[in-house]
């Protein structure tokens, strides 16, 4: 599934920050360190973030060509 562009809970706009922090956690940064330096401080918001998972790349092995 895509990263939710907006919020659930506040609407707050947060697919913008969303490629800088997948970037900055894979290159081993602490996900609340990086949600604190992109400025994501509601703790709804940061649960869009925290409980995200990409599910594309498991749907996309099972596609027919």
């Amino acid at each position: 599934m895509y990263f939710p562009i907006r919020c659930f809970t506040c609407g707050a706009v947060l697919a913008d920050k969303y490629e800088e922090y997948s970037k900055r956690v894979k290159d081993g940064m602490n996900p609340a360190q990086a949600l604190e330096e992109l400025g994501v401080d509601r703790y709804c918001c940061r649960r869009m973030f925290l409980a995200h998972v990409e599910v594309m790349d498991k749907i996309v092995k099972y596609r027919k060509n």
